[in-house]
């Protein structure tokens, strides 16, 4: 990113635990730490004073919490802003947008507590205006896409671009190199275009056909229901009721993450048990914001398994932007 001049946050890279927390006593808190390799999303640590960063770098570097992924770590200053996720699909040369989105990354309500990988989403994300939208394809995707190619890397697929959108504009969080989750949730329910064409179109470099897709203009909200204890130790085996009654409802459907099917032995029964942190993404599309969140928790409340947990706030955030609008 700072090669190909993408906005990002100011950062630096350590591979030495003792000039890491060096440098976290110069800068200050807040700062963000993150470890340098996969973490299950869980790699990132936002420290409000400087004993949380030193501790984090403790706990990645020394306590080897991610293991390898803890070889190296970034530090970087502490964005402040709304989070928007932009997923692409590009063959390298065109570049097709999907419809805005936003996460809930935080396990508890009014974002408190440790990151997880998503506890739920919404699509579209109104604090993505047209002309920001714009914006982040100019200066974040296009360069993007831009440097890996002058890298000699032919990218096709996917990408997914965590925004945090600031007072001085767009500035990158994290890319990913597949669908978001639980974006994708909240963003395939309203796609109207065939998405195995978009695909194949991609894979033989012929994306350019494509002039963009057609999408529903309802809004979509997913909630994830997540196992007590996620994102820390959490059991499996807790037997889920009530998916038929949330299937059944109109314009909803439940996505299976951590799920299990079991067959009893005696009865030959079959039922479908937690096997996961987060357990089910729970989606339901509604004319306004509004309804979305709506019909979501209604089918939210139909479903029901031990140590149940999920966040009670998703799309309240968009519901302030409109209002603010």
């Amino acid at each position: 990113m700072a090669k190909y001049k993408v906005p990002t946050a100011e950062f630096k890279i350590f591979d030495n635990a003792e000039e890491a927390k060096k440098y976290i006593d110069k800068i200050g808190a807040p700062c963000v730490v993150k470890a340098d390799g996969l973490a299950q999303g869980k790699g990132v640590i936002v420290a409000k004073t400087t004993d949380e960063a030193k501790q984090a770098v403790i706990s990645i570097m020394q306590e080897r919490i991610f293991g390898d992924a803890g070889n190296k770590i970034i530090i970087e200053e502490c964005l402040e802003g709304q989070e928007a996720s932009i997923i692409v699909i590009t063959d390298s040369k065109a570049v097709i947008p999907l419809a805005s989105s936003q996460d809930h990354k935080r396990i508890f309500d009014n974002d408190k507590g440790p990151n997880t990988g998503g506890m739920g989403a919404y699509s579209p994300a109104p604090v993505v205006s047209e002309g920001l939208f714009k914006e982040v394809l100019d200066k974040v995707i296009n360069r993007t896409i831009d440097g890996l190619a002058k890298e000699g890397i032919e990218y096709k697929g996917a990408l997914y671009a965590g925004i945090m959108i600031t007072k001085d504009g767009p500035k990158v969080l994290e890319f990913n190199v597949r669908f978001g989750d639980p974006e994708s949730q909240a963003i395939l329910p309203r796609l109207k275009s065939d998405l195995l064409e978009v695909m194949l179109a991609t894979c033989e470099a012929k994306l350019s056909r494509f002039k963009n897709m057609n999408w529903d203009s309802r809004a979509c909200v997913c909630v994830v229901c997540a196992s007590g204890g996620y994102p820390g130790n959490y059991e499996k085996g807790k037997e889920i009721s009530g998916l038929e009654e949330a299937a059944k409802m109109e314009d909803t459907v439940v996505f299976h993450a951590g799920t299990k099917e079991l067959k009893n032995s005696r009865t030959q029964e079959l039922k479908i048990v937690t096997n996961g942190g987060r357990v089910l993404g729970v989606t339901g599309l509604g004319n306004t914001i509004k309804e979305a969140i709506d019909k979501t928790y209604q089918a939210v409340e139909r479903i029901h398994f031990e140590g149940i947990h999920y966040r009670k706030d998703i799309g309240q955030k968009a519901l302030k932007t409109v209002d603010s609008s």
